[in-house]
């Protein structure tokens, strides 16, 4: 029973729209199916994360080490970026929550691509800021001079997804380079390169030198997707000191768990490894595209571990003929869907669906 004597939470927070996870695949009798609606890695752990895992997991009664000194010491010595420039959380997703509260006033504004990813609007909601949504354009990109045309003395946040989840595309160097020009240094842009690890382009962004040229510039990376550690919730941003220290000091305490921790160090200690199979997820990616393109889509160039079908009202019924064939992909009602490079047997099974749904 509510009423106005009992606890109401914030205006805004009735306004926060919900996150919708991918779905898990319908199990059919007497075939395999396969989950393509999260950009999940489809390779399991590497035998030395499993292990540093399984020794982390004996712990489990003590608290993580709230200071992941390890783990900093360790991207430290792998991106060549002060431990004080770095700050970690559950996930590039927590990171974006930790930007928006810490450098956001109820009202101001944060202007990112629509349509992004979606937890976006849902972080700027729940920090009583503004969302000013700019589309992208008719090939997926950001449309960053529009972005720009956006910003308004209330403006605090830019977010830049690169490549762009869901619809595929990276910015270049030059295009992220002209857009800063135009942006005020007292605004914050966040550049989200939750994908960085399969672009394969040219001129791709260089996170890190465009981050030690601009004080006003961080990166978000995770080890979800690359990585294969979607389960443990380990992301990290890399940023200016003073911004670092700010998304620290809003950040959960123990947060990153002991086995989220052990995970990420021993991923990255066997980081060739790990980028074998990226390469051969990029491959796919490759065979994918061409085969839908050679279908007759004209999917956008898919830059992440994923590929864009702009369907419009069609949307629903090229999720539901996924399903039938043991395939779940991650409808957007009314504007398309977008289906994760998974194991070969679902990417050929997604390439016989979209020819089937041509005709």
């Amino acid at each position: 029973m509510t009423g106005p004597d009992t606890p109401q939470p914030r205006p805004n927070i009735g306004a926060i729209p919900p996150y919708v996870a991918g779905k898990p695949p319908t199990v059919r009798p007497g075939m395999t199916s396969y989950k393509l609606s999260s950009n999940e890695n489809p390779y399991p752990p590497l035998p030395g994360v499993v292990e540093a895992v399984q020794e982390a997991v004996g712990s489990m009664n003590r608290y993580p080490d709230m200071g992941s000194v390890a783990l900093y010491e360790a991207l430290s010595e792998r991106l060549g970026v002060p431990v004080g420039d770095l700050s970690l959380a559950t996930g590039s997703v927590g990171l974006i929550y930790q930007l928006v509260q810490a450098f956001c006033e109820p009202g101001d504004e944060v202007v990112f691509a629509w349509r992004s990813f979606e937890a976006y609007p849902i972080a700027v909601t729940a920090a009583a800021a503004t969302a000013v949504k700019v589309p992208v354009l008719a090939d997926g990109r950001h449309d960053l001079d529009a972005m720009a045309a956006a910003i308004t003395d209330r403006t605090r946040v830019v977010l830049v997804c690169t490549p762009n989840n869901p619809t595929g595309p990276a910015v270049t160097q030059a295009e992220l380079d002209a857009f800063l020009a135009k942006v005020p240094a007292r605004v914050l842009v966040v550049v989200d390169e939750a994908y960085v690890e399969f672009v394969r382009m040219d001129d791709p962004v260089d996170g890190l030198a465009t981050y030690r040229s601009h004080p006003n510039v961080v990166l978000t990376r995770t080890f979800s997707k690359a990585y294969g550690l979607a389960g443990f919730r380990v992301g990290y941003a890399v940023a200016p000191a003073p911004i670092a220290a700010a998304l620290r000091a809003v950040s959960l305490p123990f947060g990153v768990s002991t086995v989220a921790q052990a995970a990420a160090i021993a991923s990255l200690e066997r980081e060739p490894e790990l980028l074998e199979r990226v390469e051969a997820l990029v491959a796919e990616r490759t065979r994918v595209v061409d085969g839908l393109r050679d279908a007759g889509w004209d999917v956008p160039e898919a830059q992440g571990n994923f590929v864009w079908f702009e369907l419009g009202d069609r949307t629903a019924d090229f999720a539901a003929a996924a399903d039938e064939v043991g395939i779940v992909v991650r409808p957007f009602a009314g504007e398309g869907a977008r289906v994760s490079i998974g194991e070969d047997e679902a990417n050929d099974r997604l390439l016989v669906l979209a020819k089937e749904f041509q005709k």
